[in-house]
């Protein structure tokens, strides 16, 4: 089990370092480039650690990510998306209500990733995942991205406090 953890660890930490370039972006398809990266490193992470709705959320937001970079993330495709990550992440969901923060996270940024082009609404909409996102890594213990996602948290608020039109 502990090997798992360390490479769940390992896989988290390369998350971390590739959500934390997607902030620094001016653009929103090179902030979405680099969130597709962490996802995937997101999903090596679930698998090792045994999180099968943040595996199963974070396999939908992979191909939301790709379809918005690719600039084809429709109306209909972003519902489908949304409730396929929610039905999925909770058939899926072996870790109770914390479980169920993943699957929040994805299913809201989905929706914010289709309705704005707006680069401060789109790091608002990274707060609240990242925070959501927090609980669930303490608790299954992914260390990097926790610290991660608090460290981000704060600096894109900080961003957005400085880029403000």
């Amino acid at each position: 089990m502990q090997i798992y953890l360390m490479i769940g660890n390992i896989f988290s930490l390369f998350s971390a370092i590739c959500i934390a370039i997607s902030v620094i972006k001016k653009n929103k398809n090179d902030l979405i480039w680099w969130q597709i990266l962490d996802v995937i490193f997101c999903i090596l992470s679930n698998i090792a650690l045994y999180t099968y709705a943040a595996l199963t959320t974070n396999s939908i937001a992979l191909i939301r990510n790709i379809l918005a970079y690719k600039n084809r993330l429709t109306q209909k495709i972003t519902f489908l998306l949304t409730v396929l990550c929610i039905i999925v992440g909770l058939w899926a969901n072996n870790r109770g209500i914390i479980g169920g923060f993943p699957i929040v996270a994805s299913a809201s940024y989905t929706f914010f990733m289709y309705i704005t082009k707006d680069e401060q609404q789109m790091r608002w909409a990274l707060i609240s995942n990242l925070l959501l996102w927090f609980v669930h890594d303490i608790y299954v213990q992914a260390y990097p991205s926790a610290i991660t996602d608090v460290f981000l948290s704060i600096w894109t608020a900080v961003q957005i406090f400085k880029n403000r039109h």
